[in-house]
């Protein structure tokens, strides 16, 4: 039987990304990010809902997030769903569904103009893609 986990998602940032490091260096960013969706109920009235979801970003990619995107911040994110579990000071048991990006595009500006972070492509290339030959590239 076949699964798929893969989630891809565009929205907001609603705080500062919280960048850190792993005892053995890896940097590892928590981002806060906000999806909209609007809809018409049945009645013809337009409401909007809002998805709150923490993304776990790893790597030099997290690095980037950190030094890149702010508040507000507009991203597109792709990666899978992730339950976590853990038992809290107060012995209760917590579970959390978050979102472990394999990439994240920055949308628009950030605190400097940046880039797009496209791992994905980077690897692609590296991997020798699409021929590994970028002599026929249009700028």
């Amino acid at each position: 039987m076949a699964s798929l986990n893969k989630v891809f998602l565009i929205g907001n940032l609603t705080k500062q990304p919280e960048l850190r490091y792993t005892p053995s260096g890896t940097a590892v960013a928590d981002l806060r990010l906000a999806v909209n969706r609007n809809y018409t109920t049945q009645g013809g009235e337009k409401r909007e809902e809002v998805c709150f979801l923490t993304v776990v970003v790893w790597g030099k990619q997290a690095e980037s997030c950190g030094e890149y995107l702010d508040k507000g911040s507009p991203i597109l994110v792709e990666g899978r769903l992730q339950t976590r579990e853990w038992e809290a000071k107060d012995g209760g048991k917590r579970t959390v569904i978050e979102v472990v990006a394999e990439r994240v595009q920055f949308m628009g500006r950030g605190r400097t103009a940046a880039p797009a972070t496209v791992p994905a492509a980077e690897s692609f290339a590296e991997e020798g893609g699409a021929s590994g030959n970028n002599d026929d590239v249009p700028f």
